[in-house]
């Protein structure tokens, strides 16, 4: 398919509902600040029809459905609130979800909880140890972490109802899902990505599913585990307001794949912006760890008798290191430009990857 563009998310997310009608799942990576968020609000307002819905979704937005209560007056009832005008909640009084959530929040963490359907809150304790004697902690308020996770289980519990046929969930015909893993290291990365895929691949009708994210990790194993089923894509932006939807086939992807290749292409055209320096090392530093190299700097091999030769790495080092917003980027320096490409093409000179990887659509390469 190679790349094709689109003006706005709106029809983005019409994209992906059509590519869904020949595949059940789709798989998007893209990094911060391109608009995966604001994609999945696209896509879900897409299947809204007066109270009607079709699509249940997981993202940022989730976690707002929940709030905390810290009992200020007295700091000893701390409960989580939960939004009961969501559709989100639709089966909580009658299905059990204790017990369907349980399970599921076992793999992760060592506290307890309690959902109360009277008062739309969740209690939490903790067994501890003090004093040789182990006590239970009752009302007490977990790290985010803990809470994202439990919301996290919280969603698998309902998407287990949702493959169950639930009378309450029959007006999911959609699931999108935006990066649930982020308060998780890699370990817990893989398990949420294998169970999740699992989930869905052993199910005899799942729903038909966008999952994206920007955690490298997570998304290379959701690849692996799904395989042919599912459309993959790189989600990119370029200097204006178009979104780039990049096929990336089905062999295993990398995203430094991708980056690199991004890369390429700001830089022949010019549209190079400070926050790219941060882009490139990080490619370098999972090149250098492939390699085992120390440093992503010894991946900066320019010709032995360039006398700029230390002067590159310590620009790279600089400027990757300064706050540069993907939502207001700035351009570089013309002089900045020259040296990133000098680094850039000895990068891909040095560590050279398959070249197809970099054709553009009509078959031209990126000089770079």
């Amino acid at each position: 398919m190679g790349t094709i563009s689109f003006p706005d998310l709106p029809q983005l997310a019409q994209h992906l509902r059509t590519e869904l009608q020949t595949k059940r799942f789709v798989l998007l990576y893209a990094y911060n600040g391109t608009g995966k968020t604001r994609l999945s609000g696209a896509f879900k307002d897409l299947g809204k029809n007066g109270d009607e819905r079709d699509t249940l979704y997981f993202n940022a937005f989730t976690e707002d459905l929940f709030n905390w209560d810290n009992d200020l007056q007295n700091d000893r009832e701390r409960v989580l609130k939960i939004n009961k005008d969501s559709r989100f909640f639709a089966g909580l009084g009658e299905l059990e979800m204790d017990n369907r959530i349980r399970p599921l929040l076992s793999r992760y963490t060592d506290f307890e909880f309690r959902i109360d359907t009277t008062e739309w809150e969740v209690s939490f304790s903790r067994e501890v140890e003090s004093a040789g004697a182990r006590t239970m902690m009752e009302d007490i308020k977990v790290s985010r972490g803990e809470e994202n996770i439990f919301i996290w289980c919280f969603f698998l519990a309902i998407m287990q109802l949702v493959l169950d046929g639930a009378e309450a969930y029959k007006w999911v015909k959609y699931v999108y899902i935006d990066d649930p893993i982020s308060s998780l290291d890699e370990h817990n990365a893989i398990v949420v990505a294998n169970h999740l895929a699992q989930l869905l691949l052993n199910a005899k009708s799942p729903p038909r599913t966008v999952l994206s994210s920007h955690h490298t990790l997570f998304f290379n194993v959701l690849g692996n585990e799904f395989g042919k089923k599912a459309h993959r894509h790189f989600l990119g932006k370029d200097a204006g307001d178009t979104y780039l939807l990049r096929d990336t086939g089905n062999t295993p992807f990398f995203h430094h794949v991708a980056s690199l290749r991004e890369l390429c292409e700001v830089a022949e055209s010019g549209e190079l912006r400070t926050y790219h320096f941060n882009m490139m090392r990080a490619i370098m530093e999972k090149t250098a760890s492939f390699h085992g190299y120390g440093s992503f700097s010894d991946c900066i091999q320019p010709d032995d008798d360039d006398p700029d030769k230390t002067m590159y790495a310590r620009v790279v080092n600089i400027m990757s290191h300064g706050n540069y917003s993907l939502y207001e980027p700035v351009e570089m320096m013309d002089e900045n430009k020259a040296i990133f490409r000098k680094v850039l093409s000895d990068f891909r000179k040095n560590f050279p990857f398959n070249p197809t990887l970099f054709e553009d659509p009509n078959n031209e390469a990126p000089t770079v």
